[in-house]
């Protein structure tokens, strides 16, 4: 990949010293991601789930000074550490892309009064978002309040279906979060509610896009996979323990699913799983 790019658009980061070359990793993942789905210089685009703004940089280098990204996230400004979403927001706009950028927090997507006019946007992105999310009711209800809002569905999420016994590990630590998290009346979690690609293009479907072409993107250089296998270690059995209504014999089956994590991380390099990517009209 064209290193150019990817310096332009980290140099209108807010960045920490020690985490520059996890986010250059990070960006270049997101240009894939933005080549894939062929964004063109001029459009405007709708971001659901900006969050700090990795993607949304990406999307406003593409569409150049004549085109317009719009981010929006249900996070308030002041989340987040050791950089808010606000601090980035803030520098982001500051940059000379902030002119084709606007960027607002606070924002619940399927509120009554977030409304956009009819075909505003030339592409709809929702990348690395669904797994946030309650349930499966709640992504059908975005895909279609969106689906009158832009032409195309730009799509991200991290695949399920693991080629590699080192991507084992993030998978099961993504099984298990989405175990207990079944059993929470309200969440922060990284992960809520496990997707499937064929659950994401079967919701897309019924929600009115149609599938025009779909890839498997691989990153192996992503921290993701090791972050949600750390994580997942470290806050597991404080998670269990809140959480009275649990059955018994499913904390049992969670205990035995920690201890495979745990010797997976032990004796397995942790990759992330690749990322399933599509576009829809």
């Amino acid at each position: 990949m064209n290193p150019e790019p990817i310096e332009t658009i980290l140099g209108y980061m807010k960045i920490m010293d020690d985490v520059q070359e996890i986010q250059r990793i990070q960006t270049e993942h997101r240009m894939k991601l933005v080549d894939f789905w062929a964004i063109k210089e001029g459009a405007r685009v709708l971001e659901i789930g900006c969050g700090q703004g990795d993607t949304t940089a990406a999307l406003a280098y593409t569409v150049g000074e004549k085109g317009f990204v719009h981010g929006i996230d249900i996070a308030p400004a002041d989340y987040g550490a050791p950089i808010t979403l606000g601090e980035a927001r803030e520098h982001l706009l500051e940059s000379q892309m902030g002119s084709r950028m606007k960027i607002d927090f606070d924002v619940d997507v399927l509120a009554e009064e977030v409304e956009f006019p009819p075909m505003s946007f030339d592409f709809i992105v929702f990348s690395h978002c669904a797994f946030y999310l309650r349930s499966a009711e709640e992504l059908s209800a975005i895909l279609t309040k969106a689906r009158k809002w832009g032409k195309r569905l730009c799509f991200a999420e991290w695949d399920t279906r693991i080629q590699r016994i080192e991507q084992h590990p993030h998978l099961l630590a993504i099984l298990i979060q989405a175990h207990y998290e079944c059993f929470k009346e309200s969440s922060n979690a990284n992960v809520r509610t496990l997707f499937t690609p064929s659950d994401i293009l079967q919701l897309a479907s019924k929600t009115g896009w149609t599938l025009t072409k779909e890839q498997r993107i691989h990153s192996p250089d992503l921290q993701d996979g090791k972050w949600e296998v750390e994580m997942t270690l470290a806050e597991y059995e404080g998670e269990i323990n809140r959480l009275e209504q649990i059955p018994d014999k499913l904390k049992s089956l969670l205990h035995s699913e920690v201890e495979l994590l745990k010797v997976a991380h032990e004796r397995e390099a942790v990759e992330p799983l690749a990322v399933f990517a599509f576009v829809a009209e």
